[in-house]
């Protein structure tokens, strides 16, 4: 290679010679360096890299390693220990191999280039690093101030053997990435001795708002900052306008040592208080900023320095940890809402599932981070619109009401709020006494589950006999009737009716008696609810298996991956008996499962062994019957509870009118309440139908050897995929690159609320008079409850007892079958009427949902007292 400075041979490369298309070669930081050398008016410090090659040919010097790395591949990654020690054992290997002396010449003649006696910082730059989903930040080591031939030599060695930290390791363990397909470059440059130094966000790390900078300064070298030596002066930039500001007091810095190496220093007392940087260096650097963010397409995390009022730049990074905005070109201000929260599913989704979900919605969505959002600023943008949705969205999250009230108060950024909003909207209370919603007949119910199952089912008769692009054209069409259904009037009146209901008895019963939540009660038990159904129903498999321990043994040591468990179980005394009852609980509900919003989630009828966990812990903790027991005394309770209303309410001024208009509100919770959860279960039963027939067309891609593997297609769009049927090709890099996306994905949390400018705008609880310490979130389902928290992050892992508090990020519809076996439910996602709170209401389950960070907050163990008509958990000891 030919740089400015002189040829070199194949383990040296110029900066000025390479680009961020070059990672192989140079690593994530030297390509990137690589990349900022080439922006005008960008200053670098000249070096070189020492290449992945060189890397190659040290790691052939020690076949050891080979044997070290089996080791640390078979190592589970929680045994910190062991992967400590291996990580140690691979470093002193690769530390102790001399390096060759073709490699050394190449070295040592870059550095007579650049000057022997210079000083230089040498620094990892690994293939794993710096990278669009994954940064590697600080995972590898960096060494300033390095002087002479020999220590240069000496840290390159050190910058190999970084690769192998205990935090590298893990980190690489964490993201997916094989040791094996990791290298290590490793950069040299001159070291520059600036006056300060710092780290330049061209997006505000906080909120995410792309459009704010944050500036972080210090005096002397950056590793002051870094290490946490000292706290950074602070600057927000927007729109070239230095916008907030806070100066540190900076006691100590950090310097160079004449003869390499660095220590620090006490700041004089007159300088620490003074700012590191003028107000107009900061926005020229932030002017700087914009231009490297605008070369790599994307924000960036910029290390700088300052040397004689000009700035060099030592590194950029991506910013992998904001959320992804939708793209969108129109210039205009938009607001997303999170669909995920809506629908208590806030993870990824891989690409078939977000296009089939955009196809099949009866709004426009917008993808960002593997999330669906809708665009609420229209509505937002008008006043009667505005008042409508935020009422709507307070009833059911006030997380989502906070956070867009938030966005409303940003000055300029959408229509201002008028001084008074109009009192209703769609989903408002009623105003008076006997001004009670519209009503429905109780008998559309059966009519619209009977059309439902008739839609199902002429879609599975259909569906038989499409394939190739046949198959696609058919199910465009069977979108539309996805969406006809969903979308009937007949349906959503029905929706409304049981929701209307339940927040009118809430309202005018606490406006009247006192009484909090009373819809909690009044809807036990109700009607046609195919989600508690299904956990009930699951109580009743259990009884089947209950009776016959060898079944119960046999389960016991089933694997969630255990696809064929029910073959063998027949041959168990009573298996055939309990086969039965499974795969009649499979054929009702087999097409559910946890994340069910996403087609490429595996459903239970798929991985029928997800199920057992749950029925042992029904078999342990429940006695034969508790099912129906259970329905019977939710009758119960919600009878005695009208009684109790009705009488009161009698005794009132006006007594008998107020009590008419509440009995006709409870017929309509009793009847319509339950449909709440019959069309997702529609909608579900219809996906499975889709995505057997996908799976087949994917199985005959794979016969011909157009995929190597049926669920390549997930990682497809159904457009995609339908190109994939007619031209008998795939790309195989866009598979693959939309597998390392959904990976990056999963490590995202989505926000509840959007904007355009890529703020995460979190929403906040507006309530006092809590007990200290108490964790806030929203009552969905009154009563009080004391027990042990079971902190469970996959369903799988579910090991309950009675009595237990389940705390979870979020529960769909799959998750009621735990409900039956716990006290009380905690989610950091939900509102009023999502799933959960709706299943929590209908077994009696006093819950919270909504509360931020409770997974991490509460300890799995931990007893807790769940308040669900305050909503609120306190922690106790």
């Amino acid at each position: 290679m030919t740089g400015p400075y002189g040829a070199y041979g194949p383990y040296v490369s110029d900066l000025h010679d390479v680009d961020e298309t070059q990672v192989a070669t140079v690593g994530g930081k030297g390509a990137q360096l690589g990349g900022l050398v080439r922006i005008e008016g960008v200053g670098v410090p000249d070096g070189f890299c020492v290449t992945t090659e060189a890397f190659r040919r040290i790691m052939a010097e020690a076949p050891s390693i080979d044997d070290l790395l089996d080791e640390l591949s078979r190592a589970d990654p929680e045994d910190r220990e062991t992967m400590r020690t291996l990580g140690a054992r691979i470093r002193r290997t690769v530390e102790e191999i001399a390096v060759p002396g073709d490699l050394a010449a190449e070295i040592t003649a870059a550095l007579a280039r650049f000057g022997e006696r210079s000083a230089y910082a040498v620094r990892s730059s690994a293939t794993a690093e710096d990278l669009p989903t994954a940064s590697f930040a600080g995972q590898q080591d960096t060494y300033l101030n390095v002087v002479g031939p020999t220590e240069i030599l000496r840290h390159v060695s050190r910058c190999w053997a970084s690769l192998f930290t205990e935090r590298a390791v893990t980190y690489r363990r964490r993201n997916g990435i094989d040791d094996r397909t990791v290298l290590m470059a490793v950069v040299v440059q001159r070291m520059v001795f600036p006056e300060a130094s710092g780290v330049l966000f061209t997006a505000d790390p906080v909120t995410g708002n792309r459009k704010v900078a944050t500036v972080d300064a210090g005096f002397g070298l950056g590793e002051a900052l870094v290490s946490g030596l000292v706290n950074p002066d602070v600057f927000k930039v927007r729109g070239g306008e230095i916008v907030a500001r806070t100066i540190s007091a900076k006691r100590r810095a950090v310097q160079p040592l004449p003869s390499g190496g660095t220590h620090e220093v006490a700041v004089e007392a007159r300088r620490q208080e003074r700012p590191a940087l003028t107000d107009a260096q900061v926005v020229r650097l932030v002017g700087l900023g914009r231009r490297i963010e605008a070369h790599f397409g994307r924000p960036q995390d910029i290390e700088w320095c300052l040397v004689d009022d000009g700035f060099r730049i030592v590194q950029s990074r991506p910013v992998t940890t904001l959320f992804p905005v939708p793209e969108r070109t129109d210039g205009e201000h938009h607001v997303y809402v999170s669909v995920g929260h809506q629908q208590m599913m806030t993870d990824p989704m891989k690409p078939l599932g977000l296009s089939m979900w955009r196809l099949t919605a009866m709004v426009e969505m917008h993808e960002a981070g593997g999330r669906l959002f809708v665009d609420v600023a229209p509505r937002l943008a008008s006043p009667a619109g505005r008042a409508a949705l935020l009422e709507v969205m307070g009833r059911g999250d006030p997380l989502v009401r906070d956070a867009l009230e938030t966005v409303l108060a940003h000055e300029g950024f959408l229509p201002a709020l008028p001084d008074e909003l109009p009192d209703a909207g769609p989903g408002a209370p009623p105003a008076g006494v006997v001004s009670t919603p519209a009503e429905a007949d109780p008998a559309i119910v059966p009519e619209l589950i009977a059309r439902n199952r008739a839609s199902v089912a002429a879609l599975e008769r259909d569906i038989r006999s499409k394939t190739g692009p046949a198959l696609f054209d058919f199910l465009l069409e069977a979108f539309e009737e996805h969406k006809r259904v969903l979308g009937d009037p007949l349906n959503m009146r029905a929706i409304m009716a049981g929701m209307e209901a339940t927040w009118w008895l809430n309202d005018m019963l606490g406006e009247w008696l006192g009484e909090k939540n009373a819809a909690d009660t009044l809807t036990l038990s109700a009607s046609d609810n195919i989600t508690s159904e299904m956990g009930l129903d699951l109580l009743d498999v259990a009884d089947v298996i209950r009776p016959h321990p060898e079944v119960t043994a046999f389960l016991r040591v089933v694997g969630v991956q255990d696809e064929g468990f029910l073959d063998e179980l027949v041959k168990c005394d009573g298996g055939v008996e309990a086969r039965e009852a499974i795969e009649g609980y499979l054929d009702r509900y087999g097409m559910r499962c946890v994340g069910e919003i996403d087609i490429t989630r595996p459903r239970w009828s798929e991985q029928p062994a997800t199920l057992v966990p749950v029925i042992l812990d029904n078999v342990r903790n429940f006695e034969p019957g508790a099912a129906e027991r259970r329905f019977q005394l939710g009758e119960r309770k919600a009878e005695q509870k009208e009684r109790e209303v009705l009488s009161r309410l009698r005794a009132l001024p006006d007594g008998d009118r107020r009590a008419e208009a509440t009995k006709r509100m409870i017929d309509q919770v009793r009847a319509f309440a339950g449909y709440r959860e019959y069309p997702k279960y529609g909608i579900v039963r219809r996906t499975f139908v889709y995505k057997r027939a996908l799976l087949e067309e994917a199985a005959r891609l794979v016969e011909a050897g157009v995929l190597a593997d049926p669920e390549d297609v997930f990682y497809l769009t159904f457009q995609e995929f339908r190109d994939v049927v007619r031209t008998r090709r795939v790309d195989d890099g866009l598979v693959r690159r939309r597998r390392e996306e959904f990976r990056s994905y999963r490590a995202l949390t989505p926000p509840r609320v959007l904007t355009s400018d890529g703020e995460a705008v979190v929403g906040a609880y507006r309530r006092d008079g809590l007990p200290d310490g108490a964790l806030i979130g929203l009552a969905v389902s009154a009563g009080t409850v004391e027990g042990r928290a079971r902190v469970v992050l996959d369903m799988a892992d579910a090991d309950l007892e009675a009595g237990d508090i389940l705390v979870t990020p979020f529960t769909d519809p799959s998750w009621s079958p735990l409900f039956v076996a716990v006290a009380g439910l905690v989610t950091e996602v939900g509102g009023l009427m999502t799933h959960g709170a709706v299943i929590a209401r209908e077994y009696g389950l006093p819950a919270v949902v909504g509360v931020e960070g409770a997974t991490r907050l509460i300890r799995d163990g931990q007893r807790i007292r769940v308040h669900g008509g305050d909503g609120y958990v306190e922690l106790l000891s």
